[in-house]
């Protein structure tokens, strides 16, 4: 059995679980130690079994609560060494276990698959977790898709895939010229159009289930993003993730 739940998904902070009975990890720590485990428990998840944090990418809404969390619950926080060299030093935890993108790291009966992609940070990474047979993809800031995305895309039974934007809300928005153009950017995020168009091009025959994540508060609608992929609901289960609380816990 493998669940799977996103604990926050948004650009206020990131949090992904993904655990069987007796051990769990994170994908980011992007909200804070108190929140995390305040979600965890209301989905009747216990923290004391995350075994280990893998973080994507230094931004806080990734990062923030590993420093905390992973003192309180003695947890080891996995990235790469130039994300650990360019985060805040305030945001830095102690217990730090260094990888370099491309390494498949096991934690217990988890094998956790790391890989590059483009975004604007110093060595953004996004994994796929495997587990008894099944694959969850945590893939968010992507600018654009690269040939590692697409290749582990191609195994996943699970996805949580960013569709964080609007391309009509982002121009007509308020953002600033230089912030809408980093976001549509090749090191920026995926449009809702552009997360539909990767399934149809790169979705393997095991998926079954897509989470739209870190959704855009300011420059997108969940209501928008469906109305995006209802083309692909007769082939797959697809959801929200939530900014503000936890999903359902999904059993993969």
């Amino acid at each position: 059995m493998t669940e799977v739940c996103a604990l926050a998904s948004g650009s206020n902070g990131n949090c992904y679980y993904i655990g069987n009975e007796s051990e769990a990890i994170l994908i980011d720590a992007g909200i804070s130690r108190r929140q995390i485990v305040e979600r965890m428990n209301e989905k009747g998840l216990n923290p004391l079994k995350i075994k280990a944090v893998f973080i994507t990418h230094e931004h806080s809404d990734h990062y923030r609560g590993a420093k905390v969390l992973s003192k309180k619950l003695q947890i080891p926080i996995y990235l790469t060494t130039q994300t650990h060299l360019k985060s805040y030093q305030t945001m830095r935890p102690a217990n730090v276990v260094n990888f370099e993108a491309g390494d498949v790291i096991s934690i217990g009966n988890f094998r956790v698959h790391s890989f590059k992609k483009q975004h604007d940070a110093i060595e953004p990474c996004s994994f796929r977790i495997e587990h008894e047979g099944k694959n969850i993809g945590v893939f968010t800031d992507i600018g654009t898709p690269c040939d590692n995305v697409t290749h582990h895309l191609n195994k996943c039974h699970l996805l949580f895939l960013e569709s964080n934007y609007d391309v009509d809300m982002l121009e007509q928005g308020n953002y600033p010229y230089y912030l809408k153009k980093r976001v549509a950017s090749d090191i920026g995020h995926l449009s809702n159009d552009q997360a539909k168009n990767l399934i149809e091009e790169h979705a393997g025959d095991m998926l079954k289930t897509i989470y739209l994540s870190h959704i855009s508060e300011d420059n997108n609608r969940g209501e928008i993003a469906l109305d995006t992929f209802k083309p692909l609901m007769d082939k797959y289960i697809i959801k929200l993730t939530s900014r503000y609380a936890a999903c359902e816990v999904e059993v993969v």
